[in-house]
């Protein structure tokens, strides 16, 4: 699905399932009925301050209207996820991360030794975002191999491996704690 479908598809859900009508969403939110029909439709491409009055007033975050539900466990390539710009901020949504706990941001440097990690406590998840070179990570039987900007989020209560592939291997780490 591309992403003013997709856009299209969470806002008319969402707008149905808090009870709204067109004309009193689009009022809220200050745009025309045919300009909430068209993005609804999928035939709008938004603005991202669109987007942030739609989220706004449907009470979600911005990425509810972009993202369509994954599994655990998404591995985002460079280049891939949806898109929206603004007038000076343009955005890819790299994941959705649900953490009602403690979220830790690590800058990382992998080096070429393989590291066999053990299975976190239960409800702990890791996102990895390669910055430079290339890494295998994820869950030891089956890690991903990712290039600068390539991203992975996945279930950390399992045993896990990093390993950098090149001489020099930066990545940021996000370990959410529910």
């Amino acid at each position: 699905m591309n992403i003013a479908r997709q856009i299209g598809h969470n806002t008319r859900r969402l707008r149905e399932a808090a009870g709204r009508s067109l004309a009193d969403l689009a009022t809220s939110a200050g745009l025309s009925k045919t300009t909430l029909h068209a993005i609804e439709q999928g035939e709008a491409n938004p603005t991202l301050s669109t987007l942030w009055s739609l989220a706004t007033e449907l009470e979600v975050p911005l990425g509810t209207l972009l993202d369509s539900a994954s599994p655990e466990g998404t591995v985002v390539r460079a280049g891939e996820g949806p898109r929206v710009a603004g007038e000076s901020v343009h955005a890819r949504l790299l994941h959705r991360i649900h953490a009602p706990g403690w979220i830790e941001v690590y800058e990382l440097d992998v080096t070429s030794d393989r590291q066999h990690s053990r299975a976190h406590l239960r409800g702990v998840e890791e996102c990895l975002i390669v910055t430079r070179g290339r890494v295998e990570t994820g869950p030891s039987e089956a890690p991903t191999t990712l290039d600068a900007g390539d991203s992975v989020h996945f279930d950390a209560a399992q045993p896990h491996v990093y390993q950098g592939l090149e001489d020099a291997n930066d990545a940021i780490l996000i370990m959410i704690h529910h």
